[in-house]
């Protein structure tokens, strides 16, 4: 006796795997018919067991559609049959995506991150005066706190202004300044939690409760 044994080795490869080699061949099936009304009622038949197989796809917009699309791929887009929707073509779906152009905003200081560029624009739009003032000095500060996050060590407030300087081109100037920054000590300090705080507390040592009743039997 013997057994016509098919390997997967020498099956033809499936367009999209994951609806399983007999969808795959209900699909070859449905093309080859030659009744044109055959074809719509198959292919109608095969996007509801699609469906079926692929309930998690139901939480997408235009869930059928994308299932017809499936369709035509898997058919190798020889499939001859009506529609609710446009039929995808291969050239559109084969065709390149346009290069993403490198992001020419990133910062000199790429440490600082982009939102201090933006902090820095705020900063010169806004009028001469206090407020200004004291937003520089803000961002300043936080630019600190960047670079020791980065370095991990300390930085001069020196370092800092030249820095502004830079990324304002100019227009931001403290570099004679003889205000000073934060410490170090004090930016990389981390905010105690509240989870801590209650722990802190459950350590704390007692106070001993005076025993009243010693009292009671003098009197």
């Amino acid at each position: 006796m013997t057994f016509d044994l098919e390997y997967n080795s020498e099956r033809p490869l499936m367009i999209i795997p994951e609806y399983g080699r007999h969808i795959q061949k209900l699909v070859d099936h449905c093309v080859a018919q030659e009744s044109k009304e055959d074809r719509d009622k198959m292919a109608k038949a095969i996007v509801d067991v699609m469906g079926n197989l692929q309930p998690h796809l139901r939480d997408i917009p235009d869930f059928k559609h994308k299932l017809w699309d499936q369709l035509y791929i898997m058919a190798d887009f020889k499939l001859d049959a009506e529609s609710p929707y446009p039929k995808p073509s291969k050239e559109e779906l084969q065709e390149k995506p346009e290069a993403l152009a490198y992001p020419k905003s990133a910062s000199r200081y790429r440490y600082y991150g982009n939102n201090i560029q933006t902090m820095i624009n705020i900063a010169l739009s806004w009028e001469a005066g206090d407020k200004k003032e004291a937003l520089v000095f803000t961002i300043a500060n936080h630019m600190k706190k960047c670079y020791l996050n980065w370095n991990k060590d300390t930085v001069d407030d020196d370092v800092i202004f030249k820095h502004l300087h830079d990324l304002s081109d100019g227009q931001i100037d403290i570099r004679d300044t003889k205000e000073e920054l934060s410490e170090s000590k004090n930016l990389l300090r981390k905010p105690r939690t509240q989870g801590q705080n209650q722990n802190n507390q459950k350590n704390k040592p007692k106070k001993p409760q005076h025993n009243n009743q010693h009292k009671n039997r003098k009197r």
